[in-house]
């Protein structure tokens, strides 16, 4: 028996055959439920989730990663005693030491939903474009005010059983994170954030999400906010 058998690890994978593996082999050290959702990977990437252990569910072409994160969240609501749920990325930088510490906040009782966020403890490891665009993500946003985020698109988070039977993502992309926060901040679930550390690997910085992309995102969430008026 586990300590952490009440907790399900919810990895989205697209094309991360170099790195999965290790991936969740490191995890599942500490956390034995792990699901990984491969989305229509073109690489090997199923044939080396299946070596871990991991359950596996494969999206048979890609849908983004909001899909990805709300089929593997449906997959483990569906197993027995999951009490707790963590989004997790594929590609190195989250760490477990930090899911431990959000599950224990979620344990005392302490909130319903535990968000990681990597600026109420600088470590110097975010890059510097990345920073602009993600503290303009949370300054620009009234639903991450209002939650009073300092990292509204942190990947790592850990949901109660009650919130994450809530939760329904539609927007398939990487604003996915955007509906999520008003999804919350519309809520009455308790929302909290703890500072964690992000793994910046060549692996992960060669992955990582463009200016572009993060700019993309800008524009999703000024529709969406523009779209509630």
């Amino acid at each position: 028996m586990s300590d952490y058998d009440d907790v399900w690890l919810v990895i989205p994978a697209y094309n991360e055959g170099q790195v999965i593996a290790d991936v969740v082999e490191g995890a599942r050290k500490t956390f034995p439920n792990i699901v990984v959702v491969d989305d229509g990977s073109t690489d090997d990437s199923a044939r080396h989730i299946a070596t871990t252990g991991a359950h596996l569910v494969r999206h048979p072409v890609n849908l983004g990663q909001g899909a990805a994160l709300q089929t593997g969240l449906t997959y483990a609501l569906a197993q027995p005693g999951a009490r707790y749920f963590a989004t997790f990325d594929a590609d190195g930088q989250h760490q477990t030491k930090d899911v431990e510490t959000m599950v224990a906040v979620l344990r005392r009782g302490e909130a319903d939903v535990v968000l990681g966020s990597r600026f109420i403890e600088q470590n110097g490891q975010v890059p510097w474009i990345k920073q602009v665009v993600l503290r303009t993500a949370a300054a620009v946003s009234p639903t991450a005010r209002k939650l009073k985020l300092t990292d509204a698109h942190n990947g790592l988070r850990v949901l109660g059983r009650e919130a994450a039977e809530q939760l329904n993502i539609t927007m398939n992309g990487m604003a996915h994170a955007s509906e999520l926060v008003g999804f919350l901040a519309g809520s009455d679930l308790r929302v909290t954030e703890v500072p964690v550390d992000i793994l910046y690997t060549d692996y992960s910085r060669a992955k990582g999400q463009s200016l572009i992309n993060g700019v993309n995102i800008l524009f999703d969430i000024s529709l969406r906010e523009r779209g509630r008026r």
